[in-house]
């Protein structure tokens, strides 16, 4: 087995929640995916907001997506 080392602030490492020095692999890999998650979440809700599709319900959402289908099958 292999070991590196990652230094990282004291910001970074409470706001990754981590609560050991010493992380295998595996937790490593959950923990950056779990911030790049979170990242992307509030990229899209700010990308929604700036479009104004944050006020949409799910039906108008469902009426979107069948309108684009429909338009994409009859060529349009």
């Amino acid at each position: 087995m292999r070991t590196i080392n990652i230094s990282i602030s004291d910001i970074e490492f409470s706001k990754f929640g981590i609560k050991s020095e010493n992380l295998n692999f595996t937790e490593f890999i959950e923990l950056v995916t779990k911030e790049l998650t979170r990242q992307n979440l509030n990229k899209s809700l700010e990308l929604a907001e700036k479009y104004g599709i944050s006020k949409m319900t799910m039906e108008d959402i469902t009426n979107e997506v069948k309108a684009v289908r429909s338009n994409a099958k009859s060529g349009n």
